[in-house]
């Protein structure tokens, strides 16, 4: 098998973000070139070079659960940072603009009881989704050489993801809806921070689908009789 050939069955086979798995499959061919260029200069003809590289760097499906686990960490990494930057812009913003644009006395007395605490609550899980965020960030990053099954860490991200976002969807709109008397949010500010907030959910979305699609189990099937 040519480089050109081995190369371009590694990238068929491998999936994960593109900057990362672009990265992934130039070094193995800057390898293998490199690899030809000894040989070839050892008296072999070009075919036989690369040939040979190829032969001794190792078959694709030997060397390509390596590169995929690499792959997969850059997805959760890449996860987390968007959960450790999105959370707290998300919160921060929403709590500026309370604060900018209050709800009038009136309104703020007929707010039912359970008002605050749903508040809290929704602050809670926002938060506690970027801190977990956080942790598996520093884990794929400084403590990968500790953590024995990334691919289940990236996982779990993806999967708190896919549970948190309609809890706190649910708990907004209540917030929003359950009360009777509406707040003094103008239009404009509530559209763009609405766009802000469904903009960094929809990436939070497209991160955690792709991490459950890079992590989903594979199935052996069962030999035949």
């Amino acid at each position: 098998m040519r480089i050109d050939d081995y190369v371009a069955e590694l990238n068929r086979v491998l999936a994960g973000p593109p900057g990362p798995k672009r990265d992934l499959v130039v070094e193995a061919r800057d390898s293998l070139t490199d690899a030809a260029d000894a040989l070839e200069a050892e008296g072999l003809d070009r075919a036989a070079a690369e040939r040979a590289a190829v032969a001794g760097f190792g078959p694709v499906e030997e060397i390509a659960p390596g590169y995929q686990a690499e792959l997969t960490c850059a997805a959760g990494r890449r996860l987390g940072i968007l959960l450790v930057v999105g959370v707290p812009v998300t919160v921060l913003m929403w709590s500026v603009l309370w604060r900018l644009y209050p709800a009038t006395e009136t309104a703020w007395l007929a707010k039912p009881g359970w008002y605050a605490t749903v508040s809290r609550l929704l602050d809670a899980a926002q938060l506690a989704v970027g801190l977990y965020g956080g942790l598996v960030l520093f884990a794929l990053n400084r403590g990968a050489r500790w953590i024995r099954r990334p691919r289940l860490l990236t996982r779990s991200l993806a999967v708190t993801v896919w549970i948190s976002l309609p809890v706190t969807g649910g708990l907004g709109l209540l917030l929003t809806y359950g009360a009777d008397q509406p707040n003094t949010l103008a239009a404009l500010p509530a559209l763009l921070a609405n766009l802000v907030t469904a903009a960094l959910w929809g990436l939070q979305v497209y991160g955690a689908s792709r991490c459950l699609r890079l992590t989903r189990p594979v199935v052996t099937p069962c030999p035949s009789a």
